[in-house]
C-alpha cells in the first residue's frame, strides 16, 4: 500500500468535507503540520470543528482557517496570540470547548485506544463540569470525560519511512501522536522519508499502523511564535 503522496493538496484529496472534525498536533507554532493547514484552507470545506491545544496566530497555523472563517468551533485548551480567535469568540461567531490541557491529551489518547470515556477530578466545581456526570470514587468527586476520535487527523513529524512508521524530533512530540492515534484517518507531514527498515526500531516513536498518508514538505517555515533575545555583557 503506497502512502506517499506528491503535495498536501493531493493527500487531502478525498477525504475531507463539510462539518468534520479535525484533530490537529502541535502546541503553540512548534510541530504544527502548516503545509497539510494551507492545503485544508485551499480545499474550502467549511463548518470544521478543530481539536487543537490551540489556534496558532492570526496568520499562520489554525489562524488562517479563522481568517478564512472555515471552522466554527474550536476544542482547545490554550487561546491566546490569536486577536481574530478573540474577535470571533466575543462575538459570537466561534464556538469553544475550552478543556484542560492534561484532560485534552488525556481525552485524545483515549479516542486512540479505543476508550470512550474516562473519570478526572480536573475541572470539578467549575464551568468545565457543567452538564457532564459527576460520579463519586474513595470519597472524592470525578467528572466525567469523553474520548475525541477525529475523523482527520493532521499530524507533523520529522521523519516517516515508507511505512508510515515516524520519528518526532524535539518537542513537536507534543500532542502530534496522541492526535496521530485518535484520528480515523491520519495524513502526516514530514520533512524526510525514507526506506522501510531504514529505522532503527527504538528511533521510531509511533508504529505505521496509525499512519494513512504521508506528504513531504522538506523546508518548513518553522515560524519561531515568541522571539526572545538574552543581551550579554560585552558582546
Amino acid at each position: 500500500m503506497n502512502k506517499i503522496y506528491p503535495s498536501a493538496a493531493e493527500a487531502l484529496k478525498g477525504i475531507v468535507a463539510d462539518g468534520q472534525l479535525f484533530g490537529v498536533g502541535g502546541f503553540g507554532l512548534c510541530g504544527i503540520p502548516e503545509a497539510l493547514i494551507a492545503a485544508l484552507r485551499d480545499s474550502g470545506v467549511q463548518n470544521l470543528t478543530a481539536i487543537s491545544n490551540n489556534a496558532g496566530v492570526d496568520d499562520f497555523g489554525l489562524g488562517i482557517l479563522l481568517q478564512t472563517r472555515q471552522i466554527k468551533k474550536m476544542i482547545s485548551s490554550y487561546v491566546g496570540e490569536n486577536k481574530e480567535f478573540e474577535r470571533q469568540y466575543l462575538a459570537g461567531e466561534l464556538a469553544l470547548e475550552f478543556t484542560p490541557q492534561g484532560t485534552l491529551a488525556e481525552k485524545l489518547r483515549a479516542g486512540g485506544a479505543g476508550i470512550p470515556a474516562f473519570f478526572t477530578k480536573t475541572g470539578v466545581g467549575t464551568l468545565v463540569a457543567e452538564g457532564k456526570e459527576l460520579r463519586e470514587f474513595d470519597g472524592e468527586t470525578y467528572v466525567m470525560e469523553r474520548a475525541l476520535v477525529p475523523d482527520v487527523s493532521l499530524v507533523k513529524a520529522h521523519r516517516a519511512d515508507k511505512s508510515g512508521n515516524l520519528q518526532f524530533r524535539y518537542t513537536s512530540r507534543n500532542f502530534n501522536p496522541a492526535v496521530a492515534m485518535a484520528g480515523k484517518i491520519c495524513v502526516v507531514e514530514v520533512e524526510e522519508i525514507v526506506e522501510t527498515g531504514e529505522m532503527h526500531p527504538d528511533s521510531v516513536h509511533l508504529p505505521g499502523i496509525y499512519v494513512h498518508r504521508i506528504v513531504l514538505n522538506a523546508k518548513p517555515e518553522k515560524r519561531i511564535e515568541k522571539r526572545t533575545i538574552t543581551e550579554k555583557a560585552g558582546v
